[in-house]
C-alpha cells in the first residue's frame, strides 16, 4: 500500500528476519520449508529474532526496514515444542534476501538478486536442512556487508 503524505510503502511477506551484526537477512520459502529452523540456528550463533512467519517490511527512500507485525513480535515457531518467547528487534535495514530450495544451485550467488518494493537486494539460495545452512547464511551476509563497506 502507499500512503501519499508520506510517501512511504509496506507490505507483509510471509517469511521470517533476523539481524546479523545488526544487518536484516529475509528467509523465504514455501510453508515447512525450514524458515524457523533456519532462524533458530542462527539465533544460537548470535543472531537476533525480527520475525518469524509474517514480516513487515517498510520502505522509506531507498532503504527497506523489517519489523515484526504487532501480534507476532518475540514468538518464534520451534517445531515439536510450540510458540516460543525470544528477544527480539524491529526496524532493521534489509541487506540480504535468502529463498530456500532443497536442491539450489552450485554457485548462483554472483548472478541472484531479488527487487522488492522497487529496490534490488543480493538474494542466495540455500538448501535450510543442511548442517551448514546457517553457516552458509552467515557467510553470504559477511560477503554482502563487506561489498557495501568496500563500495
Amino acid at each position: 500500500m502507499t500512503d501519499s503524505s508520506d510517501s512511504e510503502e509496506r507490505m507483509i511477506v510471509h517469511a521470517t528476519a533476523v539481524a546479523i551484526d545488526g544487518a536484516g537477512l529475509l528467509i523465504r520459502g514455501k510453508s515447512g520449508s525450514g524458515k524457523s529452523d533456519l532462524a533458530l540456528r542462527l539465533i544460537d550463533r548470535g543472531a537476533m529474532l525480527i520475525s518469524d512467519d509474517q514480516v513487515e517490511i517498510s520502505r522509506e527512500n531507498e532503504k527497506l526496514w523489517l519489523s515484526p507485525p504487532a501480534s507476532l513480535a518475540g514468538k518464534l515457531e520451534v517445531r515439536s515444542l510450540g510458540i516460543l518467547e525470544r528477544d527480539h528487534v524491529s526496524g532493521i535495514a534489509l541487506e540480504l534476501i535468502i529463498d530456500l530450495n532443497d536442491n539450489p544451485d552450485r554457485f548462483p550467488m554472483d548472478s541472484q538478486s531479488m527487487i522488492l518494493l522497487g529496490i534490488k537486494f543480493p538474494a542466495c539460495t540455500l538448501a535450510a536442512m543442511e548442517t551448514s545452512a546457517a553457516i552458509k547464511a552467515e557467510l553470504a551476509m559477511q560477503r554482502i556487508m563487506q561489498g557495501a563497506i568496500e563500495s
